[in-house]
């Protein structure tokens, strides 16, 4: 079916005002994709926030113009060409077009250039940027990553309880180390010896004082 030349006004529109707001754009040789495919495809971009629209290269050129000043060569976008737009994530829409990219071994769809922070990119940086991890995977991968070690020492601090209870004892430091019995109240020791007791003032003095001649103590 002939497209009007009204209806190539509003694509025009469309693909220019889509461009203007997209974080990254793809481009992609879609020939042998079926109806419910093409569906599919949209609703998984829908869910990250990207759109996939269908269009004549001579627009796509034109609106890639006028939206963000890019020169481009209609022949390095061979046969029907879909447009992936990724809005929210620059890399979402990029990566659920490669999904299918991968899983129909590029003989249903296959890359044939991008737009990615405001540059024109070829065939093989278009492969290598789509095959990158969105946002939300690399943030997923973090969290994972850092609950790890508190799931674990969760658990530690769980058993480590457990146990306190089990043995009665009120430091998790007591479970490795063992707990000493009570020791038993010292008796009170004995006094000491008249050698050994405390010498007090009166007897250093007695000490000090010197011995009596031998007549005073006969008298």
């Amino acid at each position: 079916m002939a497209v009007t030349k009204q209806q190539k006004v509003e694509i025009l529109a469309e693909l220019t005002a889509r461009f203007k707001d997209a974080g990254s754009i793809g481009f992609a040789t879609t020939n042998t994709l079926s109806v419910a495919e093409f569906s599919d495809l949209r609703n998984d971009l829908r869910e990250v926030g990207a759109s996939y629209m269908v269009a004549k290269k001579t627009l796509i050129v034109k609106a890639m113009k006028d939206a963000l000043g890019i020169e481009m060569d209609a022949s390095t976008l061979p046969g029907q060409i879909g447009v992936v737009c990724s809005n929210e994530d620059a890399m979402a829409g990029l990566g659920k077009v490669n999904d299918l990219v991968k899983s129909s071994k590029g003989e249903k769809i296959e890359w044939a250039a991008c737009v990615f922070e405001g540059e024109l990119k070829d065939l093989e940086t278009t492969k290598q940027l789509a095959g990158m991890p969105s946002r939300d995977t690399l943030l997923g991968r973090l969290v994972g990553s850092m609950q790890s070690p508190l799931s674990g020492l969760a658990r530690w601090f769980d058993a480590a309880a457990k146990e306190m209870e089990a043995k009665g004892v009120d430091t998790a430091g007591k479970l490795e180390a063992g707990v000493p019995a009570a020791e038993a109240p010292k008796e009170d020791a004995a006094p000491a010896s008249a050698e050994e007791a405390p010498k007090t003032e009166e007897t250093k003095a007695e000490e000090a004082a010197p011995e009596a001649p031998a007549e005073e103590k006969a008298a």
